[in-house]
């Protein structure tokens, strides 16, 4: 027996990193009915008699996991947003930090293609920016052309394992190959016609970039929220939780309790409208799942 890092699943098969050499596995059929599914990013225990022929006998307890991208065992969440093209989506972003900071996972905001701005569209994604910045998230911007805050995101990969993930199109590929030009990973511009990026990552898989591992996973632009639940959402807007103990009523949902902190943070300007308006909506998208599965 010997112990590994899953560093790529692909149709069936589990490549596994034990001893500087990759070695292919497969699940043991017992997974099956256990209904455990090996993910990249899992410790594990495998027998092989050869590189190519492995099984995998167990999968170590994980710290994390998500579902889409599929992955375990993360440190932190690049989440790659464009400034245009699509357009950034500070609804979207929500629902990336809300399940990312529902699994305790440290996210980093990237907004990319920032060259691509103009005198309109700039103020808007920099009144973002610093919003997201007030809140107490790190926001890096990156251009692929003019290579600006490549050099700033290198630092927050050493020595972690991160997943880049993000909507299609907005540049995720792009930014893995400038980082590490030897990769050449498939990239594809956005689709005009359906005003979302065409997918080209299609299975996941960490690689090296610097002394960090990195996920590029395929791309999506739907999260649901099917794990949380009313009372943990509030804890996944931290400028929500930092404010909950001013609450008159413990366990405030912020919703239409009297003396809530928060409102009066929304009402004074130091919340943005549209993060307590994702709020609501997120809250109301909770509920109703709940009331069609019960």
């Amino acid at each position: 027996m010997a112990e590994g890092k899953i560093m790529k699943a692909l149709s069936g098969f589990y490549y596994v990193l034990s001893d500087g050499e990759i070695i292919q596995c497969r699940g043991r059929g017992v997974f099956r009915k256990q209904k455990i599914t090996p993910l990249v990013g899992d410790y594990v225990i495998f027998q092989a008699e050869s590189k190519t022929d492995g099984y995998i006998m167990e999968v170590c307890e994980r710290k994390n996991e998500l579902i889409r991208p599929p992955i375990a065992n993360v440190d932190q969440a690049i989440l790659v947003f464009s400034a245009v093209e699509p357009d950034f989506s500070t609804m979207l972003l929500d629902r990336f930090l809300v399940l990312i900071e529902a699994k305790d996972i440290r996210p980093i905001i990237v907004v990319n293609k920032m060259d691509l701005l103009n005198e309109k569209t700039k103020p808007i994604v920099q009144g973002y920016i610093s919003d997201y910045r007030r809140i107490g998230y790190d926001v890096i911007e990156t251009s692929i052309v003019t290579k600006a805050g490549l050099e700033q995101l290198l630092p927050y990969l050493e020595g972690k394992i991160s997943v880049f993930a993000g909507q299609s199109g907005v540049g995720k590929s792009s930014l893995l190959n400038a980082l590490r030009p030897d990769l050449q990973l498939k990239t594809n511009d956005i689709s005009f016609h359906l005003g979302r990026g065409k997918h080209t990552t299609r299975h996941v898989e960490l690689i090296e970039i610097g002394d960090g591992l990195v996920a590029d996973t395929p791309g999506f632009s739907a999260l649901e929220f099917q794990d949380i639940e009313e009372e943990q959402l509030p804890l996944c807007f931290p400028e929500f939780r930092q404010r909950s103990h001013e609450c008159k009523f413990r366990g405030c949902t912020h919703m239409t309790e009297p003396k809530c902190a928060v409102k009066s943070a929304l009402e004074a300007g130091d919340i943005p409208v549209y993060r307590y308006n994702h709020y609501r909506h997120f809250m109301e998208e909770i509920k109703e799942r709940k009331t069609r599965y019960y």
